[in-house]
């Protein structure tokens, strides 16, 4: 039988929204010389706790976030931009709420401008808060000091959360300490009076014990993060060397977002920080290359200033002269055969996009049995590939759909189909693309790992 679902991640804190104000930049005005922004748009995308949910749904995790919102509009356009992407449990709040408005001239933030100081309702609410906490499957506390983590009702949940699955707490100065039994503690470098490797990792230890925490990891930036048990092991999580300096709004919520993703589904620790430093780096350097995320496969979602989806980094290729290389299968478990096709299908062109079936397709085809790895562990797997730079899901019978929204130069499938065989082919050819066929690795493919797994004794 298919494997049984995992539990959501349940992200709890305070959410706001951001709005990056662009345009060009002019010298001068009539006013003076102040600077003048020419043709200003304005994007708007999800702040704080909301991010970081946003970003762990975009990763292919279920998520359910627990936040405090007004009933004003940058409120609804918050819930807006979630909708489809999360559940919200959107608590009361009583004031406006947070606005951060960010001015940019060419990619750099000149000015911010805040408004909305709303603190959350404590007389409605934190039963629902509670409900959605205790049926986690891991928790993210993205805490910016606005109060949503110190309602009396959601840090009693809290604490028992941490008693039966991992949390992971990303503090605040304003805010309050997190609940004991952390799983882990991410504090930046300015929260733990540590800006070096050596002395992070001495005041991670430290923290972890003043905390009852089971470990922490400080984030430095271009130096990565330091993890820290309570014991005194520590580790060096060192970030790519070629890390930009760069706007790096974000990248926390991007840190934990993945860390908490990865405990969720299993991960030591120690490997959820590696995973994380390099999730955080590649989202900074997206943002210092003018990168643009779009919803991805997550249907509702506005486009953000945030990295690429499938259907971004198609067009970025394509408007750079690149030529985009897709390819698409189950690829249900993964092995050196799968591996070997990815690699040979990069090879062809400047970026690889793996579209793979949804659960229920792949279910169609295989039988009740399969898929042995969700839809999300596929996600996961797939995209630490360094030959794959993006994953795409579809949910019909074949991704003719799907192609014909990225209109790949080059479509590969693995095996011995014959192309003309292909039900994608006519979409593919009205495109102006080729279909690719490369065979496979002998003596590997997923039926017989699948055999092998069966005829083995528990």
């Amino acid at each position: 039988m298919s494997p049984a679902p995992r539990p959501p991640l349940v992200v709890v804190g305070d959410a706001f929204l951001d709005v990056d104000l662009t345009g060009e930049r002019r010298a001068t005005g009539h006013g003076g010389a102040a600077p003048v922004l020419d043709s200003p748009s304005a994007r708007h995308r999800p702040g704080g706790a909301a991010l970081a949910a946003w970003l762990a749904a975009r990763d292919g995790h279920p998520v359910t976030l627990v936040c405090a919102l007004a009933q004003d509009p940058a409120g609804d356009r918050v819930a807006a931009l979630l909708r489809d992407a999360v559940t919200l449990v959107r608590l009361p709040l009583d004031g406006g709420t947070p606005v951060k408005t960010r001015v940019q001239f060419g990619g750099q933030t000149a000015l911010r401008v805040d408004h909305g100081e709303g603190r959350p309702d404590p007389a409605e609410g934190q039963d629902r808060a509670a409900a959605a906490i205790a049926a986690a499957g891991a928790v993210l506390v993205s805490d910016y000091g606005r109060g949503v983590a110190e309602l009396p009702g959601v840090r009693a949940a809290l604490a028992r959360a941490a008693a039966t699955v991992p949390l992971v707490w990303d503090p605040h100065p304003r805010g309050p300490v997190p609940v004991p039994g952390a799983a882990l503690v991410t504090p930046n470098a300015s929260e733990a009076g540590a800006h070096d490797p050596a002395r992070a990792a001495a005041r991670a230890a430290e923290l972890a014990r003043a905390w009852r925490a089971e470990s922490v990891a400080v984030t430095l930036g271009a130096q990565g993060a330091v993890w820290a048990a309570a014991d005194g092991r520590t580790e060096h999580l060192a970030a790519p060397v070629s890390l930009p300096e760069a706007d790096a709004c974000g990248a926390g919520d991007r840190f934990c977002a993945v860390a908490a993703g990865a405990l969720r589904t299993g991960a030591d620790v120690v490997d959820a920080v590696a995973e994380s430093v390099q999730a955080a780096s590649r989202f900074v350097r997206n943002g210092a290359a003018g990168g643009t995320a779009a919803s991805g496969p997550i249907a509702g979602a506005l486009p953000l200033g945030l990295g690429e989806s499938a259907g971004e980094l198609a067009e970025r290729v394509r408007r750079s002269g690149g030529k985009v290389v897709a390819a698409g299968g189950c690829f249900d478990v993964l092995h050196a055969g799968h591996v070997s096709l990815l690699r040979r299908a990069r090879s062809l062109g400047d970026c690889l996009i793996v579209c793979i079936n949804s659960d229920a397709t792949v279910r169609a085809r295989k039988g009740p049995d399969r898929p042995i790895n969700s839809a999300e562990d596929r996600i996961r797997v797939l995209s630490a590939l360094d030959c794959v730079d993006a994953v795409a899901v579809f949910d019909e019978p074949t991704p003719s759909r799907l192609i014909a929204r990225l209109r790949p130069d080059v479509w590969v499938k693995g095996g011995d189909y014959e192309a003309a065989a292909l039900p994608e082919l006519d979409v593919v050819e009205s495109l102006g693309g080729e279909v690719v066929i490369l065979p496979r690795l002998p003596g590997h493919s997923t039926t017989r790992v699948v055999a092998a797994r069966d005829r083995t004794p528990p």
